[in-house]
Order: structure tokens, then sequence, then C-alpha cells
């Protein structure tokens, strides 16, 4: 019965797809980052669903003519960057053909609709609603998880949706915690009271899904998420007693058995999981210096015999940290662009709370842009001990950031044509540019 319902709202929503776009990666977002399919059993569970998304998107381009043009910043000429710098690493590539080119298409795909996404992020309303696209799907599972961790009081792992990028307990946990200052975005953006204390309470179960998965790479995310997050509140005394309160009473919930599997971080080199990550670093490593212009490829340090040219018996397994993970199948140069596509979104986000922190309507941005940078810190923090280098929501949050910028941008730069009037005054928000008189703002 869910298999029907399922197929009849897909088979609905595509042709919607094809008349506006943007439903389309919408949809494209909900499938790829939700995967709803995979909680399926029936024949919903194996259709392509997210190739017919992207099938009718791409033809809904055509056919609506949106949009017009590209856009253009650092995220997107970056992401271009790497489609062809992925391209030649897949040609020079050491692992069998067939696994190098089929990850190479999945992602060329997400690279493609990422760039499409940003051209169609032309306005406030369609950032508000892929952020709460982004949420929903992995607030899911934060929920979900949440709820299980209260009832078994924590002594079961969360884990993720099968068949999926986050399906291992580790990686749903760094996807939580990336997914959680963007509810909190929403919370603090959302008109009704009832909603906001729905996300507030989203937030609580989230969190402890993310501690209820037993994740020590996670902890660590969170400690350094939940500084960033002090540091770029409005009202740091409140703010910190309210982060203290909720991290002390998630972690005080939690079994004894939580806390003692927490505590082999302090003694890492007693730990078989954490000595293998050093060897496996150390492997990718060597890939990396081996092939410095182009790495190993797609999945070389997976493979037997790509991993015996550099340490011959070394284990040929996933690298479970995004930096030795990347640099080892890609080499140094698409490294440094794979990291500069960071550095752009956190330097947009960064500048973002510059140019809008003195205007009330521009504050969505301005919170925006805080909450992005928290989530991008958990990104990497939780994501040193994660194979995590390709994952499509992180690089979506850096589009809408990028496509936030430029929005902010052009509304400052509109004002100031505008000329000044009675009431205004300078700011030093755009350089060189008067400050606007604010305009009256109310919450998504």
């Amino acid at each position: 019965m869910r298999d029907l319902a399922f197929i009849a709202v897909m088979l609905a929503l595509l042709p919607l797809a094809v008349a506006r776009p943007f439903v389309g990666v919408l949809l494209w977002s909900w499938i790829s980052f939700m995967n709803p399919h995979q909680l399926l059993w029936g024949t919903a569970s194996g259709l392509p669903w997210a190739a017919l998304v992207f099938g009718a998107t791409v033809f809904g381009c055509v056919v609506a003519g949106e949009p017009k043009r590209l856009a253009v910043n650092a995220v997107t000429v970056l992401l271009l960057v790497l489609m062809a710098c992925f391209t030649l690493t897949s040609v020079a590539a050491l692992a069998p053909a067939a696994g190098v080119w089929a990850k190479w298409e999945l992602t060329m795909k997400v690279l493609l609709v990422l760039l499409l996404t940003a051209s169609l992020l032309t306005d406030r309303w369609r950032v508000h609603a892929l952020v709460w696209i982004m949420v929903l799907s992995i607030g899911y599972y934060g929920v979900r998880g949440g709820v299980f961790t209260l009832i078994n009081g924590g002594n079961f792992r969360v884990w993720g949706p099968p068949n999926t990028m986050i399906a291992d307990n580790n990686h749903l946990a760094a996807a939580l915690l990336v997914a959680l200052p963007l509810m909190n975005y929403l919370r603090m953006h959302s008109r009704h009271a009832a909603v906001r204390w729905a996300l507030a309470g989203a937030a609580v179960l989230t969190l402890l899904a993310a501690l209820g998965s037993q994740s020590r790479g996670a902890l660590l995310g969170l400690g350094a998420a939940t500084v960033v997050m002090w540091l770029r509140s409005r009202h740091k005394m409140l703010s910190g007693v309210v982060l203290a309160v909720c991290m002390t009473g998630a972690v005080s919930f939690m079994p004894d058995s939580w806390t003692q599997r927490m505590n082999t971080i302090q003694t890492y080199e007693a730990d078989a999981s954490a000595t293998d990550r050093l060897v496996l670093w150390g492997i990718s490593l060597k890939l990396a210096l081996d092939r410095p212009l182009v790495g190993s490829g797609f999945t070389g340090p997976y493979n037997r015999a790509v991993v015996d040219r550099v340490e011959p018996s070394g284990p040929a397994r996933a690298v479970h940290s995004i930096w030795f993970e990347l640099l080892g199948e890609q080499g140094f140069p698409t490294f440094l662009a794979w990291f500069g596509l960071t550095l752009a979104g956190f330097w947009y986000a960064w500048r973002l709370v510059r140019l809008t922190r003195d205007r009330p309507d521009l504050a969505w941005a301005c919170d925006l842009g805080r909450m992005a940078q928290v989530s991008i810190i958990a990104y990497l923090v939780s994501g040193s001990f994660l194979s995590l280098s390709y994952w499509d929501f992180y690089w979506t949050l850096l589009v809408v950031v990028g496509a936030t910028h430029a929005l902010a941008i052009e509304a400052l730069r509109q004002d100031s044509k505008a000329g000044m009037g009675a009431g205004w005054r300078p700011s030093p928000a755009v350089e060189g540019a008067p400050a606007q008189k604010a305009r009256p703002w109310r919450p998504a």
C-alpha cells in the first residue's frame, strides 16, 4: 500500500517538475537526501527515481526556458573545475574502469543538478524552500533516531537508511550535525509559534539521535559545532545557558556503555579501529604522492592491486576521512579545488553576516550565514573520520550560501541605487556604499 501511494505521489509530481523546474530541484533534493524509497519494500524501492526526476527537471528547463543563465560565483566556478578534474582523474584511474566510471557518472549528475540549483535560486523564498527540504530530509532520521534513543535508553546505535551514503551510524551522525544548525535557522524564521516549538523539539531529538549513534567522530564534531554556534549567537549569555543545558542533559541521559566508548578517544592508540584509520590515511597519502597530479582515481583505495603499489598487503577499503579520501583518489590539484569549494562557502557565509547584520530586512540572510558556518565546521570535524568527500547534501549547502550571498549583494546594490532619503544613515555593511534605512521585515 505504501508503495502504491509513493508511486502515485511521484507520478503526480514528475509533470510538475517539467512545468516548474525548481519543483524538480526540490524533488531531486528530497529523493537524494532522504532516500524515501529506501524505506519501502516493494517495487517502488528499486525504481530509479533520482534518474526520473533528473530527466524531468532537465527537460523542464528546456521547455520552460528556465534558467536563463548559469549563476556565476566562486562556488559554481569551482563546481565546474571539479567536473573537469574528476573527468581527468577518471581517465587516468588505476582501479577497474567499470567502477570508476560508474562513480564518475553519479558524481557528474550531482554536480550538474547543483549548477542547475544555483541558477534557480533566484529569490529568498526559493532558498527558504530548499533549506526546508534539506532539514526535513535529514531531520526525519533525527526525530526517529531521537525517539528510538529515548525508548531504549541509548543502549542501541542509531542507523541511517539502508543502501545510502548515510546508512552507517557514523555517517548519519555527521549528517544530523550538519542539518541541526539549519533546523535552528528555520526555527528563528518561522512565523507560527507551533512551528518554532516543533523545530525546537526536533532539534533536541536530533541531538539525542547524534549521540545515540555512538559515533566518536560525531562527538568531536558536536563539540566544535557547539562552540561555533555559541560564538555566532547574538545573545551569548542566553545561548550559552541553553547550549550547556541541552548538552549536559543529553550526555547525562546516555548509559555508561556510551560514556566508556567515548572515553576511548583519549586512548586511541589502544583502539584497533582508530589505529586502522591511521594506516588507511597513510596509504591514501602514499597514493597521492605516487601520482600527485591525478591520484589513484575513484575507488582506488578500495582496490587491492592499487593499494599494493604503495603498501603491499595493506588494507584496501574505505579511507574514513574526507581529507585523505579525496587526496588519495584525486591527487593534489583536485584536492585544492575541492577544499577551495569549502573555503568559498565559508567566506560567503562570513561575508553574509558582515553585510546584513544592520539590515532587519535581510536578517534571514544574516542568520543563514551564521548557521551555515556552524554546519560547515560540523562537517569538517566529523568528516575528518568519515568517507563523505562527495556528499551532495554538503555541496548543496555551499550552493545555498553562494546564492544567498548573491541575493543579499543585489538587494544592497538596488537600495544603494535608489539614493538617500530622510532618515538614512551611513553603515559599513557595503564598502564605499551608504547603508539604507531599514525596511519592514516579517519572518518566513
